[in-house]
């Protein structure tokens, strides 16, 4: 048994390792046959180091070359697609088609353009001259990230090829990407890419390295090492506040992505003039990916009328006839059961499913219950238990005041969703439920489920803790997400051949850049 070689410095290399791991098939519940190390203290104290020295070199770099790595990185991927989907699809269950060669895969090498073109223009920096006192400021790069992506995203959340890696590099920082243990094999195809792509366009060693495990001991005391400038994390809220917490020991900025109901709130009006297309739309939207999104709908409000019972009876009915999907591992089969069974003890009705099986290796029953307003808002904590997968639950309200008042009891989400006639009939109550959803989530969509999130430089994938670790920042989207791996870099009195050339009286760049209050580019 010979492990995989970890990426450490330029090239892959053996790691020095204290043990090893197999990702699983989903599907089948058997260990696929590569084994991946589990690394020492040693590996991520050269993997630091390394960091530390590419650092150095890429703050030379012109954002041209870093620009030309990402899309080239991009390319690469493009030309292993098949290959990448294959090997995603037997570590995952995830489907090729459509989700993994039409979709992600898609999504994925969009990012790392964007990324690229982000760092060429340089708007992320957001650069600020008062000349009459002589300050300067912008964004700069702020040092070696670790980036620790999750189990839903193989391509588009992955450490080494994901949003965070994009914005982090964009921003000209080094990366250390820490694979996910349930799809080694293909965060190892990317990392080849990812290589390649540095070769090929001159980037330094030690700009993309890649683990594949470590102990969460060493995990904590890499963060709180002083090589390490920043962290990313999309994943468990268990896990990463266990990381914020020596992040923040240590004054570390790290950026979370944790968990989200993404409560959807269905007033009347719309009841009586869509119900069925609406209820569609939500199994859909709950199903999608067996209900493994950051972004899938977990909680329905709705207020009590013949139309909502109707509703919730077709909802359940559609989600028992629905194909059951193969979740991403066993720990999810189990996460979902336990967090099903701890709703029903909070006093949740189970209207359809709430079984493990019945569909392909690891899965369970799709899954929909219901409570009160009053149950909902006599217990809200554990209401708000986070059951991720195929399933959902309705809060029925009395008045649509009750409504407003479980909206204001909820922790932050990502997104939030309202549907509503499309005439005025529903117009007061939108006034009631609105101003509070709005302050607990990130994203407020109108008739639309949430399930997809746009790369757009509009986007906020973010919002109130606990849903992300700061509802400053997004994950997605360019310039923004790139701001997250900055730091505001001021100069005061500094002579001008000395400023980063954005900052310069003639601008070299053609950046947009805030000039005593005034917005001007000069593009020489």
């Amino acid at each position: 048994m010979n492990p995989q070689n970890i990426l450490l410095d330029g090239r892959f290399q053996e790691a020095q390792s204290s043990g090893t791991f197999q990702a699983e098939n989903p599907q089948t519940g058997s260990l696929l046959p590569e084994h991946f190390p589990i690394s020492k203290w040693d590996d991520i104290d050269a993997a630091l180091s390394a960091a530390e020295r590419a650092f150095v070199e890429m703050k030379k770099l012109p954002a041209e070359t870093i620009a030309k790595f990402l899309e080239t990185y991009a390319d690469r991927i493009d030309a292993r697609s098949a290959e990448l989907c294959a090997i995603a699809n037997i570590e995952t269950a995830l489907p090729v088609e459509p989700r993994l060669a039409s979709a992600e895969l898609p999504r994925t090498t969009n990012q790392l353009r964007q990324a690229a073109a982000a760092a060429r223009e340089q708007s992320w920096s957001r650069p600020t001259i008062d000349t009459s006192n002589k300050v300067r400021s912008c964004h700069g790069p702020i040092g070696p990230v670790l980036v620790l992506g999750p189990n839903n995203f193989p391509f588009a959340y992955n450490g080494i090829s994901g949003g965070d890696f994009a914005s982090a590099i964009a921003a000209g920082n080094p990366v250390i990407a820490k694979a996910h243990p349930l799809h080694p094999g293909t965060s190892k195809m990317l990392a080849e890419e990812a290589l390649a792509a540095a070769e090929a366009t001159g980037m330094p060693k030690g700009a993309v390295q890649m683990l594949y495990a470590i102990d969460y001991k060493d995990g904590e005391r890499m963060i709180t090492d002083r090589r390490l400038a920043g962290v990313g994390f999309t994943g468990s809220r268990h896990a990463g506040l266990k990381l914020k917490a020596a992040a923040d020991w240590a004054g570390k900025p790290i950026y979370l992505e944790l968990s989200s109901l993404n409560p959807i709130l269905i007033l009347p009006g719309a009841l009586k003039e869509r119900a069925d297309a609406i209820c569609e739309e939500l199994k859909t939207s709950c199903l999608m990916g067996t209900g493994q999104f950051c972004t899938s709908p977990g909680l329905i409000l709705l207020m009590k009328s013949p139309e909502s019972e109707s509703f919730i009876k077709s909802l359940a009915g559609k989600f028992s006839e629905a194909p059951i999907g193969t979740l991403l591992a066993k720990s999810g089969q189990l996460g979902l059961a336990s967090a099903v069974e701890k709703l029903k003890s909070s006093g949740a009705t189970l209207l359809c499913g709430g079984t493990a099986g019945g569909g392909k290796g690891y899965s369970y029953a799709n899954t929909a219950l219901r409570v009160t307003g009053e149950q909902f808002l006599d217990n809200t904590e554990a209401m708000q238990t986070e059951a991720f997968g195929n399933a959902t639950m309705f809060v029925v309200t009395d008045t649509v005041e009750q409504m407003a008042e479980v909206v204001e009891s909820l922790d932050g989400n990502l997104t939030g969703s309202i549907y509503s006639a499309s005439d005025s009939r529903d117009e007061e109550h939108y006034e009631l439920v609105a101003p509070a959803l709005r302050q607990r989530v990130g994203r407020l969509l109108n008739d639309k489920m949430p399930t997809g999130v746009a790369v757009s430089a509009a986007m906020n994938h973010g919002g109130p803790y606990p849903s992300t670790g700061h509802a400053g920042f997004t994950a997605v989207g360019f310039p923004a997400s790139i701001v997250r791996f900055s730091m505001l870099q001021c100069f005061d009195n500094v002579r001008e051949y000395r400023l980063p050339a954005i900052l310069r009286d003639k601008n070299p760049t053609g950046a947009m850049r805030l000039v005593d209050g005034k917005l001007t580019a000069e593009d020489l």
